[in-house]
């Protein structure tokens, strides 16, 4: 574990100034921190409450100091940089002093994506999401040790510089040795409304089921931008609004409508939205592994090794006819070359080829 300086942590946040306030969770203030030739971070300290509230926060913050500096660096997960405590209160406040270091994510969160930013996300960007959130939690589940999030919500899907999603904010997530292993009983229930696990009531319901089920609402979020809960809804619970209409087949109406759906879309959308209903089943043994999610995604929104001159070909005759040829030369730069890259490594997204030839 990388122990950084405290002090130094401070100054970075220019004394955690409310100014380079990022954001508030459930047990902490995130800070934007600068450090030496200007490295950007993102700093981390439990909230000061009364007594029980802060030892409580303390400990999440521990928790999630643990969790972290325990996973192996991966593209869907927020990056662990270090952590730090304040050595002249160490003996008798080191849960207070405590600070967690992590990448700094410059392009805020999904649920300020969908719910804040004027203008909403195009349907292939939506899609990318939602397999880079399936990505982070197979991470987490099929990793040694195994971790259960437990607090799976748009607001902890936060956002790099090149717009990539990953999972944040372990402050309530558990660690497990394996899949097998009894839960810890003194583990309580934990998450938030909206997107907990109706069927986690006692410490022993806990499983990777849970998670399931709370990114199976963020699937129906990202496709609806409707919030989790929304009392001015009827019903309020997203689950219990858009569950019936996909028994019922009416998926459009389900979609967000300030955004017209593509028709080369339309599959892979229901798609999410029959893999979002199976997810928030109301039965734990219905629901799909996130394995199962992904390997169905791939198979569903992506299109297996293809040649590169026959999609070049197409793609220059698509353009050709859409666009006058001085267009062609900077789209095959700026276009091509990075579809090339992804065709390289074996597998590209329909929907990309497609968006590619369409916004062009």
């Amino acid at each position: 574990m990388v122990e950084l300086d405290y002090k130094e942590l401070v100054k970075a946040t220019g004394s955690f100034s409310p100014s380079r306030l990022l954001g508030k969770g459930s047990h902490g203030s995130v800070y934007k921190g600068t450090l030496e030739e200007n490295k950007l971070v993102a700093i981390k300290k439990s909230s000061v409450g009364s007594d029980h509230v802060s030892i409580d926060n303390s400990k999440k913050l521990e928790n999630e100091i643990c969790v972290l500096s325990s996973l192996r660096e991966s593209p869907y997960v927020i990056n662990f940089l270090g952590t730090s405590h304040d050595d002249d209160h160490y003996s008798t406040f080191k849960e207070k002093n405590r600070l967690l270091v992590m990448e700094y994510m410059p392009c805020g969160s999904l649920h300020d994506l969908l719910h804040v930013d004027a203008t909403p996300p195009s349907w292939p960007k939506r899609v990318e999401i939602a397999i880079q959130i399936a990505r982070a939690i197979q991470f987490l589940h099929e990793g040694k040790p195994l971790v259960i999030h437990r607090d799976i919500k748009s607001a902890n899907v936060l956002f790099d510089l090149n717009w990539k999603a990953k999972l944040a904010d372990f402050g309530l997530a558990v660690l497990r040795v394996d899949s097998s292993s009894s839960p810890d009983h003194e583990t309580q229930p934990a998450g938030t409304i909206g997107y907990l696990d109706p069927c986690y009531t006692t410490p022993s319901k806990l499983s990777t089921k849970n998670d399931v089920f709370s990114y199976g609402v963020v699937l129906l979020e990202i496709v609806s931008c409707q919030k989790a809960i929304d009392v001015s809804r009827r019903p309020a619970s997203i689950v219990d609004w858009a569950v019936p209409l996909i028994e019922k087949q009416r998926l459009m109406e389900i979609c967000d409508a300030r955004i017209a759906l593509p028709t080369f879309m339309e599959g892979t959308i229901k798609h999410l939205l029959y893999v979002a209903s199976r997810c928030v089943s109301c039965k734990e043994e219905n629901r799909p592994s996130i394995s199962e999610i992904v390997m169905g995604m791939d198979k569903n929104c992506l299109v297996g090794r293809v040649k590169i001159p026959s999609w070049t070909s197409l793609m220059r005759s698509v353009m050709l006819m859409r666009r006058p040829r001085k267009f062609l030369k900077q789209w095959q730069e700026e276009k091509c070359d990075n579809l090339h890259s992804k065709i390289s490594k074996g597998k590209v997204y329909l929907w990309e080829i497609l968006a590619n030839i369409t916004q062009n």
